[in-house]
């Protein structure tokens, strides 16, 4: 691992409209944006992310959160319908896999406790199998530390060939699930500070050099 590792950050429309030149000349190297959430959903700021982003030179990735309790079907035709075929230099598509709580959910009920736990790696992996397909590339898994494996068990040891982008903050070294030797990327805090962005963003690390972020990217 490098001495220096490479920095860039991840948005929704959370974060508004996002001015990515001047993201990239406070050396930030990449970054994701969300695309799609579940089936139908896709975010309102994703299109002009994923053109500013290339314009600015920054490398780009998108991002899919993963709803439970919609047809992994629906939820791969959304996103590989809202990304569309991806450019050389773009980075694998993610799946965002964490807590799924509805917004007007007063019991803050994670809505994977709604789906049988025999279930849950087939529909994972269906969607990974299924955007790697079309999209020509195999897609990268985005967990929060110590969120995937209770949620799988044993099973997650199945999603291993994917890369891992692990959350965890105020650490020095990211903890990962055993069946990962490695992390890939590292979103180390949610509460950034960064040229460009309006507000908290998340920040993220890369955990190579730009030769071998590059040799991650399509060719």
């Amino acid at each position: 691992m490098p001495d220096t590792l490479i920095e860039g950050i991840d948005v929704s429309s959370n974060q508004g409209e996002v001015d990515w030149g001047t993201v990239a000349r406070a050396g930030k190297a990449f970054g994701f944006a969300r695309a799609t959430i579940g089936g139908h959903q896709c975010d309102p700021q994703f299109v002009a992310n994923w053109q500013r982003m290339s314009d600015a030179g920054i490398i780009r990735g998108a991002y899919h959160f993963f709803w439970p309790l919609t047809p992994w079907q629906d939820q791969a035709e959304n996103f590989i319908k809202t990304v569309g075929a991806l450019n050389p230099g773009d980075l694998p598509p993610v799946l965002d896999l964490e807590e799924a709580i509805p917004k007007s959910s007063a019991s803050k009920r994670d809505a994977w406790e709604d789906v049988p736990a025999d279930q849950r790696p087939s529909i994972i992996r269906n969607w990974l199998d299924a955007v790697e397909q079309a999209l020509s590339m195999r897609p990268m898994i985005y967990t929060r530390q110590n969120f995937i494996e209770p949620l799988l068990g044993d099973e997650v040891k199945t999603l291993a060939t994917s890369g891992l982008w692990i959350a965890h903050y105020k650490v020095a070294q990211p903890s990962t699930p055993s069946s990962w030797t490695s992390w890939t990327f590292w979103q180390y805090s949610e509460t950034g500070s960064v040229d460009g962005v309006h507000g908290d963003v998340d920040c993220d690390r890369f955990g190579g050099s730009q030769y071998d972020l590059q040799n991650l990217t399509k060719s």
